[in-house]
């Protein structure tokens, strides 16, 4: 059974930093392409990140770009998001995603 647990959500400055986790069970991360999304209040969810299978490439939002950053451990089967400089727009429900599993998804209130 495939199950994603976010963590690492909350309340941060403007210009703070924010790392989030995606703890994966029922598959081998290594091998599957995977990305966070997010929603804002009244808004469309939205892709923020992707990082490929194996080769680790990976690809951002513009909004985003230079700002977060995707990575994975295998070895701890956990898919993360670093997310600096974090902006009042930033604010969201963040969600890791592999195909059609979802997590429940972490709050990032970013405010002064």
């Amino acid at each position: 059974q495939v199950q994603l647990v976010e963590s690492g959500g909350g309340l941060v400055q403007p210009g703070g930093s924010l790392r989030l986790s995606c703890a994966a069970s029922g598959f081998i991360i290594s091998t599957a392409a995977m990305s966070w999304y997010r929603q804002a209040p009244g808004k469309e969810r939205e892709w923020v990140a992707i990082i490929t299978s194996y080769s680790d490439n990976t690809n951002y939002a513009d909004s985003v770009k230079g700002r977060f950053t995707i990575s994975r451990d295998n070895a701890k089967n956990t898919l993360y998001l670093q997310m600096n400089s974090l902006k009042p727009e930033d604010t969201a429900v963040y969600y890791c995603n592999w195909g059609d599993n979802w997590g429940q998804g972490t709050q990032v209130t970013v405010s002064s």
